[in-house]
């Protein structure tokens, strides 16, 4: 739009230009990959991520959102409680989000909810993460090389716990203590995306609070969702601010990353003896909120400690949270999505891996294949079994 303009000047785009930018920004945070004018690279400090929520921000406060974006929001942001509900009634709820995508049944809900009738929906399980953690076996470390709380994420807990279960027996396998955050809810992802300051802030205030309680007993915390991750490191820190919110920011991983911090620690290292099943090649997804974290390539070396070859793709999936299941950003965000799948095929892996749950569930959308998150596959390597009857 500006380039449409021989003096390239921003202030020549028109309300409703504007306006359309700021829907269509899905908050990947690559501009702090890729953009050298960031606050932390250059003098300029243009935080252009941060102005599209204010943006948003704004339109919440002054009412300029239709009705349905606000029942959308209502819905999406209360993920704690759908997660609650629709456990305890996981057949009836995944027979309707497993309905045929653009069926009446699917066009229903989009007009009650807002949630695109065209995209795949992740289903939920029978059994919660830390309902499964409460009820396992205590098991018993012998050489302990670190003590986590983990966050286990409203995918985790309520869609994927398969993914928790391989956390747990991952770190247990390596020494690592785990235990839950106790206190601690939805990280507010979905309140910040659609421009509720206030309830994201009121969310997030409670859990710094769990959070900081957490690492003073003297736990670091593990996050096994990109998104989830970068707002208790980022966002908890700009929107609640205080010594606490530092704490946390200072003490909180990505599952991979605190595995990668082990294994490279004084003293400390993973177990590398792999018994169980290896993949030749790994087509390995990295999520962008994973990438707006600047750790590197935490998970890529993980399962290049298996042997496997790992190749790279890191197309962004178009998901960012919830943005992507809105049903007014499927024309946007599908055709994201499926140049994702392009590099999929194309890199042609024995097996395909992602950290994130949502980008994985677009991937099976766009591809039929069914990613695994590299702990999954970290956890098979050692041939640590899988939990079954879950869902």
């Amino acid at each position: 739009m500006i380039d449409q303009h021989e003096d390239q000047d921003a202030g020549r785009l028109t309300p409703a230009q504007q306006d359309q930018v700021v829907s269509e920004c899905f908050q990947c945070k690559l501009c702090y990959v890729n953009c050298p004018y960031t606050p932390d690279k250059h003098e300029w400090a243009l935080d252009f991520p941060r102005l599209m929520l204010r943006a948003d921000a704004m339109r919440h406060a002054t009412k300029q959102v239709s009705l349905r974006s606000r029942i959308t929001d209502a819905v999406l942001g209360r993920t704690d409680l759908m997660g609650k509900a629709a456990t305890t009634v996981s057949p009836v709820a995944n027979r309707m989000l497993g309905a045929k995508q653009g069926s009446l049944v699917r066009k229903a809900m989009e007009v009650a909810t807002g949630v695109s009738s065209v995209r795949l929906l992740p289903p939920y399980a029978r059994q919660r993460f830390t309902t499964w953690f409460k009820k396992r076996p205590k098991v018993r470390i012998s050489k302990r090389q670190g003590r986590v709380a983990v966050f286990p994420t409203c995918l985790v807990e309520y869609q994927q716990p398969q993914i928790g279960h391989d956390l747990i027996k991952v770190y247990e396998h390596n020494g690592i203590e785990c235990s839950l955050v106790a206190g601690a809810s939805c990280c507010g992802a979905p309140w910040l995306h659609s421009g509720d300051v206030a309830q994201f802030t009121k969310v997030a205030t409670k859990n710094v609070a769990a959070l900081a309680a957490a690492v003073r007993k003297g736990k670091d915390v593990v996050v096994p969702q990109p998104t989830c991750g970068y707002i208790l490191k980022k966002d908890y820190v700009d929107y609640v601010g205080g010594a606490d919110a530092e704490l946390v920011a200072a003490h909180t991983y990505d599952a991979v990353e605190y595995l990668m911090k082990v294994h490279k620690g004084e003293g400390t290292s993973l177990d590398t003896e792999f018994v169980g099943r290896v993949p030749d090649t790994i087509t390995y997804h990295t999520p962008c909120h994973l990438k707006a974290q600047n750790i590197g390539l935490k998970s890529r070396d993980l399962l290049k400690l298996t042997g496997a070859k790992v190749k790279l793709v890191q197309q962004c999936s178009g998901i960012d949270g919830m943005w992507g299941l809105r049903a007014e950003n499927a024309e946007i965000s599908v055709p994201i999505a499926g140049k994702l799948a392009e590099e999929i095929r194309r890199a042609a892996g024995d097996v395909v891996a992602g950290d994130c749950h949502l980008a994985n569930t677009a991937i099976v959308e766009q591809t039929g294949e069914q990613p695994m998150h590299p702990l999954q596959l970290f956890a098979r390597a050692y041939g640590l079994p899988e939990e079954g009857g879950q869902r």
